[in-house]
């Protein structure tokens, strides 16, 4: 694993927000957080470099994919986070660039897997 990989993690609900960032940094990663959109586009604008971003779209509007499809021409990963599965959401995830789909609740393994393959580390 690469410690110096930074994720920022986006969550409009600020105690998963801060429980999520806690695990990843106990996991060797060193996290970023933003619980809105604004806050998002501001980490984005920092010259420190985001390896990944992990995106949970509930409590955002339609706008939350823009900002999937902004990482995306940045060349900035994003998993997003969603509170189901469907075809119809599988789709939209990817569409807008987003680099996998994680659902609620999430497994810690699961969502090591899905940072390690996107990282590659």
């Amino acid at each position: 694993m690469n410690a110096k990989s930074k994720i920022l993690v986006v969550d409009s609900n600020r105690s998963s927000l801060g429980h999520l960032s806690q695990q990843l940094g106990q996991a060797g990663y060193e996290t970023l957080t933003a619980a809105s959109l604004e806050e998002l586009d501001r980490a984005m604008q920092e010259k420190e470099k985001i390896a990944l971003v992990l995106l949970d779209i509930s409590g955002f509007d339609h706008d939350v994919w823009q900002r999937c499809e902004e990482l995306s021409k940045a060349k900035t990963p994003c998993i997003v986070i969603a509170p189901q599965r469907s075809p119809a959401m599988q789709r939209e995830t990817m569409e807008h660039g987003a680099r996998g789909l994680l659902v609620k609740p999430i497994e810690f393994n699961d969502l090591m897997e899905h940072i390690h393959g996107v990282l590659g580390d």
